[in-house]
């Protein structure tokens, strides 16, 4: 299970996905299997696929899995869904449900580079097989491409002292660890600011991690071709964990609720858009206070539920 999650938000996301014992279903984002355990106490004559392209995930999931033998873990990333119902000969689904981000096994894991409480190597991939890691970004960016990524995917408003830094600093050495990368972070932002909220490398590790993994350019793709392969009310589910996913999500949903995207101005609808998701929860879900105290990570999830029509 990933502990980011409260009981109450992952409840509501498998109760979301209106599940029918003979369905099959897509967990679009295995992790460490804990939404489809969750599930698969549910469909007993169907079928639960699991995508993920973090080799360790697959590895962990199918062990905690074992004995479901309608359980099928999937190597690949969720933005070929296509692809991966076409090869298992699926036409449509019953259910998906995505879990956005990094998840808690990711992130306790130090080698992995994810986390900036620990100093390892930069690195931040999900699937160990890319080409590209947090440490090419770091010291190969220019310091606008650098300012840009941790202004629009951090959110940080000392994106552009940072970047500065940080190009200043690998004049002298090449910023190999984490732990390099967060003190130059905190040489960057002013000590008073340092001392208000979150850990100050926080959106900026979130912004190189986003853009290693182009975690946000394929979901608005995604999701369309989700919606594609799913039957006539079958639900998508999507938990996020920053504003800048939940804005996709909540974007992408209002359009597809939609049936004429023609501007205004025309006299009739020429678009021939028709509406494909009725949209099941107007406002996110989101976990309690009480659950955020006791659950720090949690503390951002958002829970967006819709229906195929």
């Amino acid at each position: 299970m990933d502990y980011r999650h409260t009981s109450v938000l992952l409840n509501e996301a498998i109760q979301g996905l209106n599940i029918k014992t003979d369905g099959i279903y897509v967990d679009a984002t295995l992790g460490g299997g804990g939404h489809t355990f969750e599930i698969l106490k549910y469909v007993t004559k169907g079928k639960v696929i699991g995508i993920d392209q973090d080799d360790y995930a697959i590895e962990k999931a199918t062990e905690r899995l074992k004995d479901y033998d309608n359980f099928i873990a999937v190597k690949n990333n969720f933005s070929n869904i296509n692809e991966v119902l076409k090869e298992l000969h699926i036409d449509k689904i019953d259910g998906i449900i995505f879990d956005l981000g990094v998840s808690s096994f990711q992130l306790d894991i130090p080698e992995r580079g994810f986390s900036y409480n620990r100093d390892m190597p930069l690195d931040m991939r999900m699937d160990k097989s890319g080409t590209i890691t947090a440490r090419h970004i770091v010291n190969g960016y220019e310091e606008n491409e650098l300012s840009r990524i941790i202004w629009e995917y951090g959110e940080e408003k000392w994106a552009s002292r940072i970047a500065k830094f940080i190009v200043q600093e690998r004049e002298n050495e090449f910023i190999e660890t984490t732990g390099q990368l967060v003190s130059i972070i905190k040489k960057a932002i002013p000590k008073q600011v340092r001392q208000e909220g979150s850990h100050p490398a926080k959106r900026t590790f979130q912004a190189i991690r986003i853009e290693v993994n182009r975690e946000l350019e394929i979901l608005e793709n995604t999701f369309r071709e989700t919606i594609e392969n799913l039957k006539k009310g079958g639900r998508i589910c999507v938990i996020t964990f920053h504003s800048l996913e939940d804005r996709i999500v909540k974007n992408t949903f209002a359009d597809l609720n939609k049936d004429c995207i023609c501007p205004p101005e025309f006299p009739k609808c020429i678009c021939d858009h028709r509406r494909k998701l009725k949209i099941i929860t107007k406002k996110p879900i989101v976990p309690s206070d009480d659950e955020i105290n006791e659950n720090h990570r949690a503390h951002s999830a958002k829970l967006r539920i819709g229906e195929r029509v």
